[in-house]
């Protein structure tokens, strides 16, 4: 029996309703990014080993896990949030497939060794927030979207030491970091392999991009078609509704 904690709710897991996912709104529920990156990411299908950082509530692994049977490990360093990655693993059934770490992504070496992974997904915080009078009130939120802890150097640099030569390491961002991420990419010997660009909809700015690169790959970088998630009515288009439903 899984124990489901004051200001905490039960989910299906979208379309999947033989998955169930413990999530707060006080504390920590996945959204659209979390999504892309699980349908959009490379795993090895039958074995293997794949590491998610920054894994939030579990929900990466909870997905990747429908695709693949290797073995997944996630990384969180919230301890409340932690908790509810290792609860929504139980509840799920799939504490032999699933490991969770409450660890500093930069402290990992000692567990984990290195170059051990095929895969290392990532939905890491996003702003490079200087000044603490801009972070959101909510220290939860604030840790999984600001850079307190880790920056995105810390990251890349984390996915490179653990991903084995020739893998393969999936993020999901915004695009105002692209030359960031292509250049930190290069930095730590992840050549850029696919390139998405999401949109709201049509005729609208990319609001997030997913990158996937190669440890000690080759220069041949591919960008894929842009990826819309709402048509003009402002329901979900045909290719987000396959991503998010299966359908």
């Amino acid at each position: 029996m899984v124990e489901i904690y004051n200001n905490e709710r039960l989910d299906y897991l979208l379309a999947e309703e033989r998955m169930k996912i413990i999530q707060s709104p006080e504390v920590f529920s996945f959204s659209l990014d979390a999504v892309l990156l699980a349908n959009f990411a490379y795993v090895p299908i039958k074995r293997g080993s794949i590491l998610d950082l920054c894994t939030g509530n579990g929900v990466i692994p909870l997905l990747l896990s429908r695709k693949t049977k290797a073995r997944i490990t996630g990384v969180e360093l919230q301890e409340r949030i932690y908790d509810m990655a290792v609860r929504n693993v139980k509840l799920n059934r799939l504490t032999e497939q699933i490991d969770m770490i409450h660890k500093d992504l930069k402290k990992l070496q000692p567990i984990l060794g290195q170059s051990s992974f095929d895969a290392v997904t990532c939905n890491p915080p996003y702003f490079p927030t200087p000044m603490e009078s801009e972070h959101n009130e909510n220290r939860y939120l604030t840790i999984a979207r600001h850079e307190v802890y880790c920056t995105l150097e810390d990251v890349v640099k984390a996915c490179k030491l653990h991903v084995r030569p020739g893998g393969k390491v999936s993020m999901v961002h915004r695009p105002g970091r692209l030359v960031d991420i292509i250049s930190l990419f290069r930095k730590y010997k992840l050549e850029p392999k696919r390139l998405q660009l999401v949109y709201s909809k049509q005729g609208r700015e990319a609001n997030m991009l997913l990158i996937e690169g190669t440890r000690d790959g080759k220069a041949d970088l591919k960008i894929l078609p842009p990826l819309y998630i709402y048509n003009e009515a402002g329901e979900y288009t045909k290719e987000a509704k396959e991503i998010i439903y299966g359908t």
